[in-house]
């Protein structure tokens, strides 16, 4: 297996191991984004909100700000804006905003680098193929006779193989960035949507006292 993997490297030409780097930087930056998205950042939304505001309307505010003490970014804002329950309607949203724009960021970042990785991989694996073309015909051209088979071959694998090899590394790297990209926008929406509700329902429950 080994030896199979080395040879298929090696017949490949350098931009093999160009691509090698792409998929191992692009594997890592996956790996940490599925990571935190499926399991630090992923909460659902609807059933947070219901509980939390739940706690609030029976009078177990502690309870509650317990329940907000979390690194998922949803219970961090809703959070802040119940630490700041009892200011003025602007100081609550101001709260609000102000977490948000702290805590999105690191939702969002690094997420480009697999979709840059897919498309670099494409990239030199069409430069290898160009390479192992040229390869080709300058063996077809200049070559001894009895040589030209066997560099011809050399060529068009090297050719193959970069194209391969890219799209392969390329390929599930664009699949893991839909996934990413489908996730953190359903964070970031529950965000919006409760973030929204949440001020609204703190603002209702004052004015109703």
């Amino acid at each position: 297996m080994f030896s199979a993997l080395a040879k298929f490297m090696n017949d490949g030409g350098p931009f093999m191991y160009a691509i090698t780097a792409c998929l191992i930087f692009g594997a890592a930056v996956s790996i940490e984004r599925l990571y935190f998205l499926i399991k630090k950042f992923d909460v659902d939304g609807r059933k947070f909100y219901n509980e939390l505001t739940k706690l609030i309307q029976n009078g177990d505010v502690n309870a509650a700000r317990a329940l907000c003490n979390s690194d998922a970014p949803l219970p961090r804002i809703l959070g802040a804006g119940l630490s700041n329950a009892s200011k003025s309607e602007t100081a609550i949203q101001n709260a609000v905003d102000e977490e948000a724009l702290s805590i999105i960021p690191s939702i969002e970042k690094r997420t480009p680098y697999i979709s840059m990785v897919a498309n670099v991989s494409t990239l030199l694996g069409l430069i290898g193929t160009i390479q192992g073309l040229i390869y080709a015909f300058d063996a077809l051209a200049n070559a001894d006779p009895s040589q030209k088979g066997a560099l011809l071959a050399q060529g068009i694998a090297m050719a193959m193989y970069t194209t391969y090899y890219g799209l392969m590394v390329a390929i599930p790297h664009m699949i893991v960035y839909s996934v990413i990209q489908a996730k953190t926008t359903k964070v970031i929406t529950e965000i919006d949507e409760y973030s929204v509700k949440f001020i609204n329902f703190l603002i209702a429950r004052r004015k109703g006292e």
